[in-house]
């Protein structure tokens, strides 16, 4: 089996809950408060974190979806019963430790982190996923041998190259982050405690404050798209979409189930289909509500692009 890339980036945002944020945050300051006393010490720069990780449910935000801010994050999907990982596993740590921090190796369990493997829909392992500024960008399934591994891994950083600092320069000091809006930081903390209300309340009071603010804008579009979609099932969603085309609940419901699981093209065109075959206040329905999901991504992104010209063409 040849490395296959995927139709598109699926963005991995909200996908996993971010219960256990503030902890994996506090580990990953503890390992960069080590590295820079080894090299206060004398002694040589220890590495900016380590070259595998192993990331849970709790974990995965922090460990896969913000490390990927900043550097290539390669999960490695597999189970102690799975003999093709345990033929995989050990090629990808070797050729992660050849990288010397170019990628980071992540290995998830998926038996023991269940919310991981639903959310990237995980058909069968071992599964290899790219992932970079947080949106999964290639990845292949089965057990390849090295050098196809390797070869793919040449080919993903040569993909992200433009977007990455040169080699040599990643231990360099980074610019001082500016200032926090505190409003920005109760919206985050409220999210980790799980009270989607208190962290609507903040994003709204940022945006009443800064209109334009992205951040805001994101976070409150993210929140109302968690919101709506506590306690369904997303298979029902989707199976009751397939059977009544025409009603704008299940069709809307529908779209959000597919932008939370990744599928963002998919929902968008779901709506843009249903703004032409509606009218009157359905119609108008279905267009605010892909322009709500418009904000839940950034306002550059290509597929809200694509989406915006198919709206116009459908209401025009």
């Amino acid at each position: 089996m040849s490395p296959a890339d995927f139709t598109r980036p699926a963005s991995l945002q909200g996908a996993v809950d971010l219960g256990a944020r503030k902890q994996a945050l506090e580990a990953q300051a503890r390992r960069e408060a080590a590295a820079a006393q080894a090299a206060a010490g004398g002694g040589p720069a220890a590495p900016a974190g380590p070259a595998v990780i192993d990331v849970t449910d709790d974990t995965f935000p922090t460990e896969v979806i913000e490390r990927s801010m900043r550097t290539p994050v390669v999960l490695d999907l597999w189970a102690t019963w799975c003999q093709p990982c345990k033929q995989l596993s050990p090629i990808l740590e070797k050729l992660a430790a050849e990288a010397a921090g170019r990628w980071v190796l992540a290995k998830v369990d998926v038996d023991q982190n269940p919310q991981i493997a639903g959310a990237l829909q995980v058909q069968s392992i071992p599964t290899v996923l790219a992932v970079f500024q947080g949106q999964a960008v290639t990845g292949f399934q089965g057990a390849l041998p090295e050098a196809q591994v390797r070869q793919w891994l040449d080919q993903l950083m040569a993909a992200l190259a433009q977007y990455l600092p040169p080699p040599g320069e990643e231990a360099g000091e980074e610019p001082q982050a500016p200032a926090v809006d505190p409003d920005l930081l109760a919206a985050e903390k409220a999210v980790e405690d799980g009270d989607l209300d208190a962290a609507a309340a903040a994003y709204e009071r940022l945006l009443a404050r800064s209109p334009s603010d992205p951040d805001a804008k994101i976070g409150l579009a993210g929140v109302g798209l968690v919101s709506r979609t506590q306690g369904l099932d997303p298979s029902a969603v989707l199976r009751r979409a397939s059977e009544e085309p025409a009603d704008v609940e299940a069709q809307t419901q529908a779209a959000d189930i597919e932008v939370l699981g990744g599928k963002v093209d998919e929902a968008f065109d779901r709506l843009v289909a249903l703004v032409r075959r509606t009218s009157g206040d359905d119609r108008d329905r279905a267009r605010r509500h892909l322009l709500g999901l418009f904000d839940a991504l950034p306002p550059d992104d290509p597929s809200v692009a694509k989406a915006r010209r198919a709206l116009a063409s459908a209401l025009f």
